[in-house]
């Protein structure tokens, strides 16, 4: 093999191969190649890997030019680009260029922007491309039983962030990376997969015992608070477990199944295990959503009235109104599965508007049926989520205004868990709606967490006794000291009270006897449509 002046211009090793007889020799290299065909020893470049088949292919072939990816054979070879081609004409068939082009700082440059593509720049973790590729390599292997995912979710995390700064929430997420990697063990995989999520794969569990135990130890390392900067940070986790062994599909549904499982824990305030059921039972819910949805949009829900009484005269006093909902195949969805829908899907706002409206346009009729005033009120049920999404004020003011109703004559309920969650703005949307001229009660009281305090300053007017509380009462000494000191509570507040759940005459006059104002319950009627509750008040309002 020759050395070739004009070859040792090129930049790279370069060498013309000539096919003689069916077999591939080189007649002239530069230095460039002379060296790589030393290094190759003792076969020499061409019968590395396949090049001399590669470059005798094309040789025998009619093309000008190929190229191809080829690295010597020994260990820590630099990869090469191979670059074959020749000039058109007979003389020119049997020999070519070969061309060696280095990889080395392509292949470097790939391999570091792969890497920054899988780190989490901020805590240094995998992120989630780089979590997947490595829950994806281990499942490869089919040892998926003795491994397990968790999703953990920072609670309150946006609040901090939004309300002490990004930098803040920066150092909160480091912070909490830090104390994760102490509390894992070394073979288990740590990655931030979002901005307040992180993944984490365990490896060497098989029970679910113990990831839980893991699970718990890692809501552990959480649970003290963080210093930072000039604040001191309590911060809770949602936990969401799925085993490898009981989750099928590929590394992606794995991950899916914790994150779904997360969601349930961020409910139950526990590490909670996926579990197939629990799946089924969201995507029923997400198709109750979709015709929910289209429900309202078509106005294909309904309401209907109940009866609150006067125990003193047995007088219907309000009707309380209550949404319902056929679908349009004909089920009768109960109102404790599509509110909580509503509520996720962030469809309260127009059903809780709808229902307000409806019911102020029933009375209304009613009125007009009666001939003047019926002398009755309607109450409506405000929602939490309500409440703290909607301008609530002026939505009941327009409502009574465009169907010419007092204000005094619309009763608003909430719940305990609505008064307690963002009290500021809570307060003042009651006292607004006080000033209004409505009635406020507080409905199935009892049953929450209200602080007395707290609610001896909102304008409360009416306390509606849980009928957890009522039904049974006269068999239950226990019940009935409770009903007695919450209707003690509400005397000495100045509030009138409501008790939910009267089905027997006896447990009316009991509760007549104790002091309680009015009742509600099978006994007088059940949840009517708009035409039986008009009646109703007519055969008992005579």
């Amino acid at each position: 093999m020759a050395t070739e002046p004009l070859l040792d211009v090129l930049p790279m090793p370069a060498a013309v191969a000539v096919l003689r007889a069916g077999e591939v020799t080189l007649s002239r290299a530069n230095s460039r190649f002379r060296r790589l065909n030393a290094d190759s020893r003792p076969r020499g470049a061409l019968d590395c890997g396949d090049l001399r088949a590669r470059i005798q292919r094309f040789l025998e072939g009619e093309a000008l030019s190929d190229s191809f990816e080829w690295a010597p054979g020994q260990r820590n070879a630099r990869p090469y680009r191979v670059m074959l081609s020749r000039r058109a004409g007979a003389c020119s068939r049997s020999r070519c260029l070969v061309s060696l082009i280095d990889r080395t700082p392509a292949g470097c440059a790939e391999h570091s922007l792969r890497r920054e593509l899988a780190v989490d720049a901020l805590t240094g973790l995998p992120n989630r491309v780089g979590f997947e590729d490595r829950l994806k390599e281990v499942l490869g292997k089919g040892d998926r039983a003795h491994y397990a995912v968790l999703a953990l979710n920072l609670d309150r995390f946006s609040r901090i962030d939004a309300c002490l700064g990004g930098v803040v929430g920066d150092e909160l997420l480091v912070s909490v990376a830090r104390r994760l990697k102490g509390a894992l063990r070394q073979p288990d995989v740590l990655a931030r997969t979002g901005g307040d999520e992180f993944a984490i794969l365990l490896s060497g569990v098989s029970d679910r015992q113990g990831v839980i135990e893991v699970a718990e130890r890692i809501r552990g390392a959480l649970s003290n608070p963080f210093s930072l900067s000039d604040f001191e940070v309590r911060i809770g986790s949602s936990l969401g477990i799925a085993q490898g062994a009981a989750s099928v599909g590929d590394h992606a549904d794995l991950i899916r199944h914790a994150q779904f499982a997360a969601k349930r824990a961020k409910r139950t305030g526990l590490p909670e295990v996926y579990q197939a059921e629990a799946l089924d039972m969201m995507r029923a819910e997400f198709s109750i959503e979709t015709e929910l949805r289209r429900a309202i949009e078509a106005g294909a829900l309904r309401l209907n009235f109940q009866p609150i009484c006067d125990l003193a005269t047995g007088r219907v006093v309000s009707f309380e109104a209550l949404a319902r909902w056929r679908t349009e195949s004909g089920e009768e969805i109960p109102p404790a599965r599509f509110i909580p829908v509503a509520e996720e899907a962030g469809l309260i706002v127009p059903l809780g508007r709808w229902a307000l409206d409806e019911a102020v346009r029933t009375l209304a009729s009613w009125d007009k049926a009666r001939g003047g005033n019926c002398a009755v009120s309607v109450a409506v049920n405000l929602s939490a989520v309500q409440l703290q999404r909607d301008d609530v004020v002026p939505v009941v003011r327009e409502a009574l205004a465009r169907h010419g109703l007092a204000p005094g004559r619309l009763i608003i309920e909430l719940t305990e868990s609505a008064v307690v969650s963002d009290r500021d703005r809570t307060a003042d949307t009651l006292r607004a709606l006080k000033a209004l001229g409505t009635t406020l009660a507080m409905d199935d009281f009892g049953t929450g967490y209200s602080n007395l305090s707290y609610l001896q300053s909102l304008p409360i007017d009416l306390l509606k006794i849980d009928r957890s509380f009522v039904s049974g009462m006269l068999a239950n000494r226990d019940k009935v000291a409770i009903v007695r000191a919450v209707l003690s509570l509400a005397q000495t507040l100045g509030m009138r009270t409501t008790a939910e759940g009267i089905e027997t005459q006896a447990l009316e006059q009991t509760l007549g006897a104790l002091g309680c104002d009015y009742g509600q319950g099978y006994l007088y009627a059940r949840p009517l449509d708009a035409t039986g509750a008009y009646q109703v008040l007519v055969d008992r309002n005579r």
